[in-house]
């Protein structure tokens, strides 16, 4: 890329913090301010969205900051407009960045006469201009083949990793736990990360949202227990799982979870739980209740995604992020005696 040029952020109205603290990150990688581009993003009365574009933005590698959570319909739609207008004002690239890319559950057919949403958004994204994608921890890996267009998947298991070594004084007493057998490749790859042991819980439903039985696979007595997974939605499954793992002798139940959804019930259901701790990403703009939830904690993907997006406007790599090595010294104000 030519250095008279950088990367250009413009941030829809879903998760802002996230998107401030990028630039802030960006500005802090390249020794100059980078400021997100100055926009005005309203609804009109009857729900529609306008946008308006207040910079130059001709000839730029744009990036677009914007979850796809709850408002999932309005922060899509909005994605897309935001697009629509950058095309129209001559943008040269236009990056959609998604730290939670919405409708990822919907990834097959479950049944006969249903959708696979994550294909139609896909399928959106690639006709409203979209040249390439940014993401963390698709919920399935394969979404990744649902556009033609490159896809770069970030995962936040390499910072689960190096929070847990600086919060954690005990590492071989700890065992990485899978809430469900769906999730195993990727509570394996954080043990692997930590050298701590595996252990799996294997849920049976009675119907859609309705647990009937769950058991543990592996030996948790006095451990202390880390799930691992991608969404905490409603919190059912994680609350009951880490009551499971305490009734089985686990000594402390904490959780790392990628993307805190959190509808309905999970703020009361985590608050009066027997998880000690916990923790998630930024990839969701947390709310006020959650945010004064005791044992809730945030850790920030903006270092990550900061250096992803340098990354790609520079044409270097980004799979490069998947080492602990390599986010170390980005994350070094927030773990200095890691990476000193």
């Amino acid at each position: 890329m030519n250095p008279l040029f950088k990367p250009k952020l413009i941030a829809g109205n879903s998760n802002r913090p996230l998107a401030s603290a990028i630039a802030r990150r960006i500005s802090m990688h390249r020794g100059e301010t980078v400021e997100l581009v100055k926009t005005r993003v309203e609804r009109f009365n009857d729900g529609e969205i306008f946008v308006e574009v207040f910079e130059n933005v001709r000839g730029e590698d744009m990036f677009i900051i914007q979850s796809t959570s709850n408002p999932a319909n309005d922060n899509l739609m909005e994605l897309m407009i935001m697009c629509d207008a950058l095309r129209r004002s001559s943008a040269n690239r236009i990056t959609a960045v998604m730290p939670y890319f919405g409708y990822a559950r919907q990834d097959r057919r479950s049944k006969a006469r249903t959708p696979i949403s994550a294909k139609l958004v896909a399928n959106l994204l690639t006709t409203a201009g979209i040249a390439r994608v940014l993401t963390l921890d698709l919920h399935a890996a394969q979404i990744q083949g649902f556009f033609d267009m490159p896809v770069d998947n970030l995962y936040a298991a390499p910072v689960f990793a190096l929070d847990i070594r600086a919060n954690f004084t005990d590492l071989e007493a700890i065992t990485v736990v899978s809430p469900d057998v769906g999730g195993v490749a990727r509570a394996r790859e954080l043990a692997e990360r930590i050298g701590a042991d595996l252990a799996i819980v294997d849920k049976r439903r009675a119907a859609p949202g309705e647990i009937a039985s769950m058991t543990v696979i592996g030996d948790v007595q006095d451990r202390v227990c880390v799930m691992v997974d991608d969404i905490c939605d409603t919190a059912g499954t994680l609350v009951k799982a880490a009551e499971l793992l305490v009734q089985h002798g686990a000594r402390e139940v904490h959780a790392y979870i990628t993307h805190g959804v959190l509808s309905g019930p999970a703020i009361e259901r985590i608050k009066n739980s027997t998880m000690k701790s916990l923790v998630i990403t930024d990839s969701i703009e947390l709310s006020e209740a959650a945010r004064a939830t005791p044992n809730i904690r945030v850790v920030t993907m903006a270092p990550l995604f900061g250096q992803a997006i340098l990354n790609i406007a520079n044409g270097t790599s980004v799979s490069s992020l998947f080492s602990a090595d390599t986010l170390e010294p980005i994350y070094e104000a927030f773990y200095p005696t890691r990476a000193a």
